[in-house]
């Protein structure tokens, strides 16, 4: 899956689009991460959650974003995971 992908939603507007794309490229400047070595972390997910679930691989969504710490409110960068589940396997 592209990473850009979870841009292409129908109902945003350009304006939305554009200032989500800055905040991206953004995060990916201030936590020094590759695409390519984020693309990796994502397949690398996507390897461990498929040993026990069936998922919906159209319905994911891994992104990179800015958060702030609860301890003391400073920010940092997050990897966010949405991996929708369709059945996970038998736990034998």
């Amino acid at each position: 899956m592209d990473f850009l992908k979870i841009f292409g939603k129908k109902n945003q507007s350009s304006k939305n689009v554009a200032k989500e794309r800055l905040k991206l490229v953004l995060v990916h400047d201030r936590s020094d991460l590759s695409p390519k070595f984020l693309e990796m972390i994502k397949g690398d997910m996507i390897r461990v959650v498929r040993e026990y679930a069936e998922i919906d691989e159209e319905g994911l969504d891994i992104k990179l974003t800015r958060m702030k710490r609860e301890s003391d409110n400073m920010p940092m960068s997050a990897l966010v995971a949405n991996i929708p589940i369709i059945k996970v396997k038998d736990q034998e």
